[in-house]
């Protein structure tokens, strides 16, 4: 290429940059929030929206998408939200608050008496079915009640509905066994507002308030603990499950029925009713020590800064001294990031003076990871926040979700005056999207975890890059036991042999990639095939030993769906305990799009012949 033809790209490039920015500051001049916003994305993202690269010469630039009523109406959404789904939620959150309080007044032997009630009410409604007039069974909890993307459709089809919104009582805190024993429907929030001050917690407490402990049991729950204890799924000590014929019973690793608990993890609910587990709890203190370290460089350097922040190059991962209690990191750009490592301390530690203390938790305050990105200007600075301030620190503004749903939520007059009502409850926000607002979610829109082995934390940081143009990206290592079954998610064959950097003898450390945003093409108003992006995902995944959390939308058919997760266990159990023909198979619970009743029952009575992967 010639110089010259470089100097008129380099100028056809600024001028069409120029253009654009003129163009989207005059479309937004009646709403200086927005504009102000738009404006300073633009001029903060590090890499250029029009940058010449030889590539660019041989493509054309994607063409512009033609933006119609519905473009309109999610632009324009914040209005819907800050005058209806903001104070129908803070009414919502209050009432289920007193609903908490209400049920930690009563006594221990009060609520273990209500629960058997409820328990046995279930059996009763499970013995009624007449599986021939009746249809399978599923909960009645309202579809947009579900805190996921998923569209829940499967409630579309013929269904014998049991009701179980009563599971909602944290049943006992045992702190010699260091127990807690509690209901599905318990929530994050609910549950360290209850520990938090015996100087207790659940080893994994999943970062958002409204996440269940049924929901992280039965699909997936994750959080900045899981590089030592696993998922949520892998701290739970005893399950309580109300099978298809009715029968309660109780399933540990080494009883009777310990086929059944290693299989409900990632079941979706479809092996029976859980209505109580025994979940591990652990000491800890008043605060977390916070060190926000921020890296420069590509994405295989961000990656590798990542790996170090937690995981001893020399292997020595068991080691307090050197493995943080808590591990988090957000990659903002192709070219920075900042990597936070956390350890608990006491009141008198964080107290002492010159140490900083940051109430993250107050209304006013930044959002978190706004926050954290000021490391990437200051450099590597060390805070202490209040322990549970720090296990919700992304509640307020739902990770950077809230950026997308409220423009200027983040705006300093914003916080002050209105940011008490944040964040708005997800199921609200569905609940008021409609069909076509929800469709346009699907295709406009990505939220989905990857979770990939942590030596390959850079080429999937690389593929999102490539293919979705997503940030911020959130990182957060989990290990992946090795079990003595194989269960839907399992480690590589092999792996501890090849004694990667994270890895130990009897766990594989894997990483979630977090991509949750709008797509860079379609910021900038680009063609944007979301389907076809998740389907590349999907494949990647498979290819890559890895996995996608089901809460999250899936383009998988039901072959691809059985190489991604190992099928014979649960199969196996989904037999011997009659959950065939009574609920659901995880895939079609999974599927995307509206299910028939005809669809899921010639599912259910074909599923021995139904064709899984081959194994590889």
């Amino acid at each position: 290429m010639t110089p010259e033809l470089v100097e008129k790209v380099d100028l056809e490039c600024s001028v069409d940059a120029s253009s654009m920015l003129l163009k989207m500051h005059m479309r937004f001049a009646l709403f200086p929030c927005l504009n102000g916003i738009l404006i300073s994305m633009l001029l903060k993202r590090k890499r250029p929206f029009f940058t010449p690269t030889m590539s660019d010469l041989q493509a054309p630039l994607r063409p512009k998408r033609k933006k119609g009523l519905v473009d309109f109406l999610v632009q324009f959404r914040w209005i819907l939200v800050i005058f209806i789904v903001l104070p129908f939620s803070a009414l919502y959150y209050f009432l289920i608050y007193v609903g908490d309080v209400r049920s930690e007044m009563k006594s221990y032997k009060q609520r273990q008496k209500e629960h058997d009630e409820n328990v046995k009410k279930v059996v009763k409604r499970l013995k009624q079915r007449n599986p021939k007039k009746d249809g399978l069974v599923c909960t009645a909890r309202k579809p947009w009640v579900a805190v996921g993307m998923r569209n829940v459709d499967y409630k579309r089809a013929r269904h014998y509905e049991v009701d179980l919104s009563a599971f909602r009582n944290i049943l006992e805190i045992d702190k010699e066994r260091m127990i807690a024993r509690v209901e599905p429907l318990v929530n994050m929030g609910q549950i360290t507002r209850a520990t938090v001050p015996m100087n207790l917690s659940l080893a994994v407490v999943a970062e958002l308030d409204d996440l269940t402990v049924g929901g992280l049991i039965n699909g997936y729950g994750i959080e900045g603990s899981s590089h030592i204890y696993g998922l949520f799924s892998d701290t739970v000590v005893a399950y309580e499950i109300v099978l298809a014929d009715g029968r309660v019973v109780r399933a540990t690793k080494d009883n009777e029925y310990s086929d059944l608990f290693y299989a409900i993890p990632w079941s979706q609910g479809t092996l029976g009713f859980l209505v109580a587990a025994e979940i591990k709890l652990i000491p800890i203190k008043e605060y977390m020590r916070l060190t926000y370290t921020p890296v420069v460089g590509n994405l295989k350097e961000l990656a590798q800064g990542y790996m170090d922040s937690f995981a001893p190059r020399d292997g020595d991962q068991d080691n307090p001294a050197k493995v943080p209690d808590f591990v988090e990191g957000m990659v903002y750009s192709p070219t920075e990031g900042v990597f936070m490592t956390g350890r608990y301390a006491s009141k008198e530690e964080a107290k002492k003076k010159g140490n900083k203390i940051n109430n993250v938790g107050w209304w006013f305050k930044p959002w978190f990871y706004q926050h954290a990105q000021t490391a990437i200007k200051k450099g590597e600075f060390v805070e202490y926040i209040p322990t549970r301030e720090y296990y919700h620190r992304h509640t307020r503004c739902l990770y950077w979700e809230g950026k997308l749903i409220l423009p200027f939520g983040d705006q300093f007059w914003f916080r002050f005056l209105l940011g008490w009502l944040m964040p708005p409850k997800v199921s609200l926000l569905k609940a008021t999207q409609g069909e076509a607002i929800r469709n346009y979610y699907h295709e406009m829109h990505v939220i989905q975890d990857m979770l990939v082995p942590l030596y390959k934390v850079g080429d999937a940081l690389e593929w999102v890059d490539r293919e979705m143009e997503i940030y911020p990206l959130w990182l957060c290592p989990h290990r992946l036991f090795k079990l003595p079954v194989k269960t839907m998610v399992y480690p590589e064959p092999g792996f501890e042999h090849h004694h990667r950097q994270g890895d130990t003898e009897y766990a594989q450390m894997f990483t979630d990639v977090g991509v949750y945003y709008a797509p860079g093409p379609v910021l900038r108003g680009e063609v944007f095939d979301g389907a076809e992006a998740v389907r590349k995902m999907e494949k990647w995944l498979i290819e890559n030993h890895s996995f996608q959390p089901q809460y999250a939308v899936s383009e998988l058919n039901e072959k691809d769906f059985w190489k991604m997760f190992d099928a014979d266990l649960y199969e196996h159990v989904r037999r011997k305990y009659g959950a065939v023909g009574t609920f659901m198979s995880v895939y079609y619970k999974s599927k995307k799009g509206r299910k028939t009743e005809k669809e899921v029952q010639e599912a259910e009575q074909a599923h021995l012949e139904t064709a899984y992967a081959e194994a590889d």
